[in-house]
């Protein structure tokens, strides 16, 4: 029944249902999935550990998220103008 972070990752094909976004437009999940993504990079790198747990945000908004406001957002994230609070 219990499945180790790595079989989750290992048998991933879409992004699974988040209760905390029940309608059809995804577009908040999207934008959490990618904040989650980089807060959790950021946390585990600060303690010096291991960021494979990021890897399954890295996968739910690859899968939700338009790859034109990702680029964007990487863009923003670079020249420090990027919106949320990593």
């Amino acid at each position: 029944m219990s499945e180790t972070i790595e079989d989750k990752i290992r048998n991933y094909r879409t992004a699974p249902f988040d209760a905390r976004f029940p309608n059809t437009n995804q577009t908040r999940n999207c934008f959490q999935n990618y904040l989650d993504f980089h807060r959790c990079n950021k946390a585990l790198s600060a303690k010096g550990q291991d960021v494979a747990p990021c890897d399954w945000y890295h996968r739910v908004y690859k899968t939700l998220c338009p790859m034109s406001w990702v680029g964007k957002w990487d863009e923003q994230i670079e020249s420090g103008s990027f919106p949320g609070k990593i």
